[in-house]
């Protein structure tokens, strides 16, 4: 009897785009997990390039998934145009496949997370920073799971 791997493990890396601050995550296909790893801090509204390339040599992923706000009555977020032009550089600097995956709501269940995390004895307070982080962790969660990879 022959067994064969549908699918093999590899790296995934996630970005919660924002004009301020881009929260990323790192996942694994095999195990299906995410977890929160930095927040870059944009300049002038422009992504921390230097920063992504960074992660791109140090994780060497397969694929890129870059949160993508939809609005509650399914309508186009304002920052759609500039999160579009965010994915294609990243496709372009990095010849990497990237998609997207819808967001709603993420920030403010990792906030949600972090609120619970401070119930149960965490001392530090809450910083955007890590909200950030962990939103793009669930983003990378959503896509895993919509690819079943989860």
């Amino acid at each position: 009897m022959q067994v064969t791997l549908k699918r093999f493990m590899s790296t995934i890396i996630a970005f919660d785009f924002g004009l301020k601050r881009t929260g990323v995550a790192v996942g694994n296909t095999l195990t299906g997990s995410a977890t929160p790893e930095c927040t870059l801090i944009s300049k002038d509204e422009k992504p921390d390039w230097d920063g992504i390339s960074t992660l791109i040599k140090d994780w060497k992923p397969s694929q890129i998934v870059v949160g993508l706000p939809i609005e509650r009555d399914g309508t186009e977020n304002p920052l759609k145009k500039r999160i579009d032009r965010f994915c294609n550089q990243l496709n372009g600097r990095y010849n990497l496949p990237v998609d997207q995956e819808n967001e709603q709501f993420t920030s403010i269940e990792a906030a949600e997370r972090l609120k619970q995390l401070r119930q149960t004895g965490r001392k530090k307070k809450v910083t955007k920073d890590e909200v950030d982080k962990i939103a793009a962790s669930i983003i990378l969660e959503g896509w895993m799971l919509n690819n079943g990879y989860r």
